[in-house]
């Protein structure tokens, strides 16, 4: 009994000590690869995808691009073309795996080379554990939304800010004027971090509008098939939401700093399941205008993958809270620091956590040789360590 039960103790301490590993998906090359999203499939293999091409929203070539990590052999297969429409760019896709165990494949065409411009897709596959090569889809649809009482909720942020002069007043008045215009509101929201499903079976999908540098979550009570909008989340310059829910039900969404400094994470809250949310506010998390992620772990501890700085993309950290984001007690660096500025970027993080109870996270890696999409696995003792 003592030797079984030194046996599990020995196992135990195994698993607990910090583990890291990581590798570049494919080689670096000129092209550029951006923004990938990663799930873990039932049978323990590993997709993920992301955008490829000589641009972004004004290069026509650009597609989405995919590749598997097969649990028996260890590695990564080929890159694969996972979505193409010819002479428009795609960009920003999203996987995520629904408790039916659907694979979902999100992502936006943008159509006349602005980002207010974008149009969101979705497939859904049910086929999707081949070793290589795309799944196949067998529903395929658009997401377009109505943002709920958008007028009325840029005016209560916006509206005292408008009645100034110079050019912060400048840009609340036309910030005002879009969220009339019902084309302008409609459009052009898209994705950029997992989704997340609630109890009920609600599943929340985080999307943005540049036109608006607003948040805003895509709402499907039907497991996938409908979608309808929440109210904005408004700010000055708050997008790509990542969204958590608290052991209270309140959904807490960390989103991109895209407006004036200081450069911090903002955030904002729901009590209703996603409908509505607070404006959005800085926290005291650095963030130089770059998307963040933020998961709910297996132990109930909360760990955000994010840019530690107020300017540039050379410094990625993961931080861990275990206090629903009251506090982040520990923190380490998956690549670059604060102190030595580079043109290096490591940035655009997407984060899971695997059946195994390892973190991964891909995320674009850019130096001077060239681009790819790097891939780390570690486990929260690492993270606690410390750099």
């Amino acid at each position: 009994m003592r030797c079984a039960l030194a046996f599990l103790f020995i196992v135990a301490s195994a698993l607990a000590a910090p583990q890291y590993s990581g590798e570049l998906i494919f080689p670096l090359e000129h092209w550029h690869n951006h923004s990938s999203s990663i799930v873990e499939l039932p049978n323990g293999d590993f997709l993920v995808c992301w955008f490829h091409g000589s641009g972004e929203r004004e290069a026509d070539d650009v597609l989405i691009r995919a590749a598997r990590w097969n649990k028996s052999t260890g590695k990564w297969t080929e890159p694969f073309t996972l979505a193409d429409t010819p002479g428009f760019p795609e960009t920003n896709p999203v996987l995520f795996i629904d408790s039916r165990q659907r694979l979902f494949f999100f992502w936006p065409l943008i159509i006349a080379h602005q980002w207010e411009t974008a149009l969101m897709k979705y497939r859904i596959s049910t086929d999707y554990q081949q070793p290589t090569g795309p799944p196949r889809w067998e529903h395929q649809d658009n997401i377009v939304l109505i943002p709920k009482n958008i007028a009325e909720r840029t005016q209560e942020v916006f509206g005292k800010a408008a009645q100034g002069t110079g050019r912060e007043a400048e840009h609340a008045a036309r910030v005002i004027e879009h969220s009339k215009d019902m084309y302008f509101s409609r459009m052009g929201w898209f994705t950029r971090t997992h989704p997340l499903e609630l109890p009920s079976g609600r599943i929340l999908l985080p999307m943005y509008s540049d036109g608006f540098s607003f948040g805003i979550m895509a709402i499907s009570d039907d497991h996938g098939y409908n979608w309808t909008a929440s109210e904005p989340i408004v700010g000055w310059g708050s997008i790509q939401p990542s969204v958590l829910r608290k052991n209270d039900g309140t959904l807490v969404a960390y989103l991109r700093d895209n407006g004036p400094p200081p450069k911090r994470a903002h955030i904002s809250f729901s009590k209703d399941d996603g409908v509505t949310w607070t404006p959005a506010r800085d926290t005291d998390i650095p963030n130089p205008g770059v998307s963040l992620e933020a998961i709910r772990l297996g132990n109930g501890d909360w760990i955000m993958v994010f840019n530690d700085i107020e300017s540039g993309r050379y410094s990625l950290a993961a931080a861990i809270s275990d206090d629903e984001g009251a506090t982040w007690k520990w923190k380490r660096h998956l690549d670059g620091d604060p102190s030595h500025q580079s043109r290096n970027q490591y940035h655009y993080p997407s984060v899971l956590q695997a059946k195994d109870g390892s973190i991964h996270v891909t995320y674009s890696y850019f130096v001077p040789e060239g681009k790819s999409i790097k891939h780390v696995r570690f486990n929260e003792d690492w993270v606690k360590a410390g750099d």
